[in-house]
């Protein structure tokens, strides 16, 4: 009677082994699965942020740009419709702009153009906006854009500079800006710093790039880039990038429209 109570004892610990056994195979299985999954998913929805914000940015510099030296009267002259900065934000007078540098060796853009209910987006009380929704009082609008870190988030955003001169964050993660600008006469785009302030009126057309960051940090390790001039960069912090271009024409430029563009 004992040995067969013995025999039966020894046959459930066995069982119950291989249950064991089992069941952390099947759960070892499914916790590798939820993180391949997981990882899946969190790098879907990283490069969805990130070309959502690249669209935005390149969306809302385009539109500015196509603007610049817009009019609906021959009467109002827009000076300085369009003046960029290479590795630097725009500064001064709205019609005698300048560089100022800037940490993140972005490209500085000034856009300006005739305001009105056409041209922007009226506010409820039918004014013409700035890039900031700001009601704007004079005839022309101008616009500033350019990318640095956030002082509060430490996130690079697209700041826009409107009519109220306090720039404000309207796209994360846009670390850098760069702006070719193709010339009447001129074989290849030049950058800003090669533009003289009088040629100006001369671009037909511009390149556009937005360098994103990405918005998860991975394990500090060493991640290859193509940046805003096609070359392969390097970062250390564990933060995805891409960049995206654009091109378009500056449609109510001298050039433009006098049939001057090459």
């Amino acid at each position: 009677m004992t040995s067969r109570l013995l025999s039966s004892r020894g046959h459930t610990l066995l069982e119950m082994s291989i249950a064991l056994a089992l069941g952390m195979l099947i759960v070892t299985a499914s916790l590798s699965l939820y993180r391949g999954q997981r990882a899946a998913f969190d790098l879907a929805a990283e490069t969805a942020r990130i070309h959502d914000a690249a669209s935005v940015a390149l969306d809302m510099l385009g539109q500015q740009i196509q603007m610049a030296g817009f009019t609906s009267s021959r009467d109002v002259n827009v000076d300085a419709s369009l003046f960029g900065c290479a590795q630097g934000r725009v500064v001064g007078a709205d019609s005698a702009p300048s560089c100022e540098s800037l940490a993140s060796h972005a490209d500085g853009l000034q856009v300006r153009y005739v305001a009105d209910t056409v041209s922007t987006w009226p506010t409820s009380a039918g004014a013409p906006t700035d890039c900031l929704g700001q009601a704007v009082a004079d005839t022309v609008v101008t616009n500033r854009f350019h990318a640095k870190l956030s002082g509060s988030t430490g996130e690079p955003e697209l700041y826009c500079e409107g009519g109220g001169r306090q720039a404000q964050p309207i796209v994360e993660g846009i670390e850098r800006i760069r702006v070719m600008y193709w010339l009447a006469g001129s074989p290849s785009a030049s950058d800003a710093s090669a533009i003289p302030r009088e040629r100006w009126r001369d671009a037909y057309a511009a390149e556009i790039c937005v360098l994103v960051r990405g918005f998860t940090t991975h394990a500090k390790r060493k991640t290859s880039y193509v940046d805003c001039s096609g070359a392969t960069a390097y970062a250390e912090d564990g933060r995805a990038r891409q960049a995206f271009w654009r091109r378009v024409a500056i449609r109510n430029s001298p050039a433009m429209q006098s049939g001057g563009a090459r």
